[in-house]
């Protein structure tokens, strides 16, 4: 069970709300709390993947760990399939 503040997927809501803020050009813009949720699905799901497909890049390696390298190589893909 999530703690106060965070949501299912782990991710603080506050830290989410910051992410997007930093992108706004009017400091009154607001963000609901259903697109905050949302938002932070979509957060949980790219990390998820990220993590998949850095741990695919290395066992291509027949590596057991995965480094901020491979998760750079699948990076470009990863970008575009969003």
């Amino acid at each position: 069970m999530a703690s106060r503040g965070e949501s299912p997927s782990g991710f603080r809501k506050e830290t989410v709300n910051k992410i997007l803020r930093l992108h706004f050009k009017d400091d009154k813009t607001r963000v609901s709390s259903d697109a905050l949720l949302l938002m932070t699905e979509m957060l949980k799901v790219f990390v998820r993947e990220a993590a998949a497909r850095g741990a695919r890049q290395a066992q291509a390696e027949d590596l057991d760990r995965v480094d901020i390298e491979h998760v750079e190589k699948m990076l470009p893909q990863l970008l575009l399939d969003f």
